[in-house]
């Protein structure tokens, strides 16, 4: 498929590359928005004079490009059927990931790692403990990671922010338990399932987590510390399991994740018929007409009925504030996928009333709480980076105050 996209892009044939997308996408992929990204790199750049050997990793490709005045990395995703991404990287982006480099807070020689099977029978899911050296009791966290087909670390690119925040904080004197999403180590099994929820995606893996690790002597308080989607779900497995002693949520997202996917859009400057398409989608998950029948192709991203039906019914501010357990909540002034105005005012508002809630918001940092400057955008992540250190030692200090 790689060397027809080039082609394709080449001759100007933008219609039918929009057609090699899977069906759930095409509605928001127009072929004049590809065509417009195109056309403007050939004005920068110059004509495409030569097309790279393909680098892939974990179902991205990325096609080294080299035009007249300049190169470029072509980034193809795959999604199932079809294409799931297309985009027009720098040209560094096509060089091989190199492996990951622990932060400088992070001290391997301080804790063990162990492999660990999380649930049972087909949709079991493997996960890593990190536990200090000693004897302990330590008080331990279980990672969520965000939306998406995660692995454990949460790999974004050439970054893995979980292994960041395991390996720091295991450096700290914290066991941190972090498995792989369903949904990366099962996809199949996940897609075909057309009752598939949010609470299918996290809560069978997480309960058992905390499950295994009540079951040690070395474990003291159990914790949930959710990214993202992770921190919007987090809340619910604490509701249904009481060992769960507190919750740290870094950029949970508040706003109906539906919407959220519209104002993301708009911030990353899609263009207006990509935006008008979700936005439809969007409006039909509000709708009375929504049922786990309705057309996957009809729904944002293409997931099925039966996970927004879950979703719209679930308010995490609200679960959280009827808890009683303490809360750390985390944001970063810079992130534009879940961000102060839309996500954590909600989070403020519910938890207002609740004591041993504490909020701390770091101007510097992104949705993945990599530090930067300027407005956020999608390439930020693109870079070798870690998780900012000052996170890691707030959430270090919560955990064992």
């Amino acid at each position: 498929m790689t060397p027809d996209v080039v082609e394709l892009l080449r001759a100007g044939r933008f219609a039918e590359i929009r057609e090699l997308f899977t069906p759930q996408l095409r509605p928001l992929v127009p072929a004049d928005a590809i065509g417009t990204a195109w056309t403007a790199a050939v004005a920068q750049y110059g004509e495409l004079t030569e097309t790279g050997a393909p680098v892939g990793d974990q179902g991205t490709i990325r096609v080294p490009l080299t035009f007249e005045r300049g190169r470029l990395t072509l980034v193809l995703q795959a999604g199932p059927g079809g294409l799931g991404g297309l985009q027009l990287a720098p040209a560094e982006a096509a060089e091989p990931v190199a492996p990951w480099e622990p932060p400088s807070y992070a001290d391997g020689s301080r804790f063990a790692e162990e492999a660990v099977t999380l649930d049972s029978g087909p949709l079991a899911v493997g996960g890593t403990l990190s536990v200090p050296h000693g004897s302990g009791p330590w008080p331990a966290v279980v990672l969520l990671s965000g939306s998406g087909a995660h692995d454990q670390d949460e790999t974004i690119g050439r970054n893995k922010p979980l292994k960041d925040v395991a390996w720091g904080l295991a450096s700290r004197g914290i066991a941190v338990l972090r498995f792989e999403k369903v949904t990366h180590a099962h996809p199949q099994e996940a897609r075909a399932d057309p009752g598939f929820t949010m609470y299918d995606e996290y809560a069978p893996a997480a309960l058992a987590a905390v499950e295994l690790l009540k079951q040690r002597e070395d474990i003291g308080r159990i914790h949930l510390l959710g990214h993202s989607l992770g921190g919007t779900v987090a809340p619910r497995i604490a509701a249904e399991e009481p060992a769960v002693a507190g919750l740290v949520l870094m950029a949970g997202g508040a706003q109906p994740l539906h919407w959220a996917a519209v104002r993301q859009m708009r911030h990353i400057g899609s263009p207006e018929g990509t935006i008008a398409a979700i936005a439809k989608q969007a409006e039909l998950v509000d709708s009375p007409d929504l049922s786990p029948d309705t057309p996957v192709t009809e729904l944002p991203f293409g997931v099925p009925g039966a996970y927004w039906l879950d979703l719209r019914g679930y308010d995490a501010p609200t679960t959280a504030a009827a808890l009683d357990v303490p809360i750390l909540v985390l944001q970063g002034a810079r992130d534009y996928q879940v961000t102060v105005k839309d996500d954590l005012a909600r989070w403020q508002e519910k938890l207002a009333d609740r004591p041993q809630v504490t909020v701390r918001v770091y101007d510097a940092d992104n949705h993945l709480f990599f530090p930067g400057s300027g407005p956020s955008t999608p390439g930020e992540y693109e870079p070798v980076q870690h998780v900012d250190p000052e996170v890691i030692a707030d959430i270090a200090g919560w955990l064992t105050a």
